[in-house]
């Protein structure tokens, strides 16, 4: 009975995840500002959204949905150490990526 509740979770969720398609263009040049104080939504949801899938899926559930460690872990059929060390390694990565864009944001308005 739990695993049943838990896939309709799931599936649930995997049909509410919004997916963006990215070409190599919007890769090189992302569309977005970067504003040191804000950084918008958009600019946000677009970086959330290229996390490897086990990255995003941890990320997402603890972060919005605010489920625990335990429950996530129960809910992806993975530990709870998975589950801590998905979510730091995504922080991490949303961080260097955050940091990448502001350094060469940075570089472009020296070199003007």
């Amino acid at each position: 009975m739990t695993r049943i509740i838990i896939n309709t979770a799931l599936k649930k969720y995997q049909k509410q995840a919004v997916y963006l398609t990215i070409d190599e263009e919007q890769m090189a040049e992302p569309e977005v500002e970067i504003d040191e104080e804000m950084l918008s939504v958009d600019f946000l949801i677009k970086i959330v959204q290229e996390l490897p899938e086990r990255y995003r899926m941890v990320f997402n559930l603890y972060t919005m949905e605010d489920y625990s460690h335990k429950e996530i872990a129960e809910m992806l059929n993975i530990s709870e150490g998975t589950s801590k060390s998905n979510l730091a390694r995504a922080r991490l990565k949303l961080k260097e990526r955050i940091e990448a864009l502001r350094s060469s944001k940075m570089e472009e308005g020296y070199g003007k």
